[in-house]
């Protein structure tokens, strides 16, 4: 690999890291039109395993705008990234995918020890493994595609 290729290389990856930093941050803050511009006009993400939906970009944004309202506290947490670019002629292509673990605590809203003056911490946590798919477009990379594979999940109910 050249000097170049490999450059390139560090930079799509650069990059790429930030596309799914931008997906745990727009996610959490509630930023859906933010979280709309990370992805293609053709970007699909599918939360069944979850026991979401399957859908656009658009729609996934509309649902999890409703679904998400019911956690006052969310941060997601995506770690063991594994970026793999696709190679054209030894040198970087123009799609890319990433496998990353997440770990997510939150708080649901409502929750009887809030009430209280309790605690705030998160009382329901979910983990599991992203897929991403990403492909270079005039404005930077872009999601074409995210699948959640939720591997677990756990309700803490507060004891009274």
């Amino acid at each position: 690999m050249t000097q170049r290729a490999e450059h390139a290389t560090v930079m799509d990856r650069l990059a790429i890291d930030d596309l799914v930093t931008g997906y745990a941050v727009a996610v959490d803050d509630g930023d859906w039109t933010g979280y709309r511009a990370l992805f293609t006009p053709d970007g699909r993400v599918d939360y069944r395993s979850a026991g979401g939906i399957e859908g656009s970009a658009e729609e996934i944004a509309a649902w999890l705008a409703e679904m998400l309202q019911h956690f006052a506290i969310r941060q997601h947490l995506i770690v063991n990234r594994r970026i793999t670019l696709s190679r054209r002629d030894g040198a970087p292509g123009d799609t890319a995918t990433v496998q990353a673990d997440y770990l997510n605590p939150m708080r649901l809203a409502g929750s009887a020890d809030d009430a209280e003056g309790g605690p705030t911490a998160p009382n329901y946590t979910c983990a599991g493994r992203y897929e991403f798919f990403a492909r270079r477009t005039p404005d930077g990379w872009r999601l074409t595609g995210v699948v959640v594979h939720e591997k677990w999940r756990q309700l803490r109910v507060a004891a009274h």
